[in-house]
């Protein structure tokens, strides 16, 4: 039996197929239309968030949000959708300690030196930016939220250092919901494209195109 999938509720780890692209109008206006009632406030959410990107990572989602670090860990793909865990949560000033045992592994990058006990957001990125196979990426988010067949989707219209795009997902621990999902909506043809791909895509970490 599946579990009833909640909108900003935690569940089993998902199933997420998501991608990138100039134009996703007409899956998006499908999606409105075939969407049950959602939660009001998941209608539209804009938000701000800094992601921090590794030039030898690939596994290892890095981003901080409201002054937090949150790094999630990819699991598995089945069927061409991505399984993604929790790794670790984390509060600026971060200490030390933390960013030796967890951050910086997680990035794949070798350790730089680090010479105080705690580190704030704005020290934290000072020694991002300075190192030579990191990069933080100011992305603004403009989401809109919806539910087909039981599976958590959105659109949104998304800033990378300003660069603009459009992305589209949906994601659920079943992974035939999803499927179904992608086919009413015009969508199961179309290239599954994480945030960290998409972003090494347009800031060129990677040299390739979007979906569109």
């Amino acid at each position: 039996m599946s579990d009833k999938m909640a909108i900003g509720e935690v569940s089993k780890p998902r199933f997420e197929f998501r991608t990138f692209g100039q134009d996703f109008s007409a899956p998006a206006a499908r999606m409105a239309r075939l969407s049950v009632p959602v939660p009001e406030k998941v209608w539209e959410r804009h938000s701000k968030e800094i992601y921090i990107l590794s030039r030898t990572n690939d596994v290892n989602n890095t981003k901080i949000r409201d002054g937090k670090m949150d790094i999630k860990t990819y699991v598995q793909t089945i069927d061409g959708l991505e399984q993604w865990n929790p790794l670790m949560k984390g509060e600026f000033p971060i200490s030390a300690a933390q960013l030796e045992t967890e951050v910086f592994p997680a990035f794949k990058v070798d350790m730089p030196t680090l010479t105080q006990e705690t580190y704030t957001l704005d020290e934290f990125l000072c020694i991002i930016n300075s190192h030579p196979d990191l990069q933080a990426v100011n992305v603004v988010k403009h989401r809109f939220g919806y539910m087909v067949n039981n599976t958590i989707c959105e659109y949104g219209e998304v800033l990378f250092n300003g660069a603009k795009i459009c992305t589209i997902n949906s994601e659920s621990t079943e992974i035939e919901d999803i499927k179904k999902t992608l086919t009413e909506v015009g969508l199961n043809q179309v290239e599954n494209i994480n945030y960290l791909q998409a972003i090494k895509r347009v800031i060129g970490m990677i040299n390739q195109p979007l979906a569109n």
